[in-house]
């Protein structure tokens, strides 16, 4: 299948509108996956639903029209960026609305324990791995595709271009990093 995937993606990069539309079925069940796995670790209860989320991530890939596709891994990366960013904004819009009351916060449990606490907000989060992505964007990117899009190292690797044990040392150093920084921050009452 992941051939299939493969050949309908340089198809639509093509110019093919077809398919993207034969696409979709075959990926929307890894793509609600991830969704489904990030917002597990949510804390809140009225925050989006997976199937809303991942319906926003289609609308926003069906407009990516200059990209080149060159495998299903590339994708789902893509896939790992727009939820990122969709998150993101819902969180701070949300905390728009409350005119800084309740803090959006998910759980970093099974993000290999990137925070010492339970959970984290997720602006917070965001704010560093931004800073992160302008020192080293490299390791942000392993972040936002393991944290975000739910990519396994190997996934990773073949995402990136990178070999198996530089994508673990990003992952190591990036987690011991934001760890760190969020935890500077929290302390700072930012």
């Amino acid at each position: 299948m992941s051939q299939g995937i493969t050949e309908l993606l340089v198809n639509w990069s093509r110019g093919d509108e077809a398919a993207l539309n034969q696409l979709m079925p075959l990926v929307y069940d890894e793509l609600r996956r991830l969704a489904g796995s990030y917002l597990r670790r949510e804390r809140r209860q009225d925050t989006l639903q997976p199937t809303m989320l991942v319906h926003e991530a289609y609308l926003r890939l069906a407009d990516q029209r200059e990209v080149k596709w060159q495998n299903r891994a590339q994708f789902f990366g893509l896939a790992a960026t727009l939820m990122r960013h969709i998150l993101v904004d819902h969180a701070r819009q949300h905390r728009a609305a409350k005119r800084g009351g309740q803090d959006y916060r998910v759980s970093l449990t099974h993000a290999d324990q990137l925070s010492p606490q339970p959970d984290v907000n997720l602006i917070l989060l965001d704010d560093a791995l931004n800073e992160l992505a302008g020192a080293k964007p490299e390791h942000a990117r392993v972040v936002e595709l393991r944290f975000f899009g739910g990519l396994t190292i190997p996934e990773t690797a073949e995402v990136l271009g990178l070999s198996h044990a530089t994508v673990e040392r990003h992952w190591n150093f990036s987690r011991a990093w934001l760890r760190r920084e969020i935890d500077r921050t929290s302390t700072e009452g930012r």
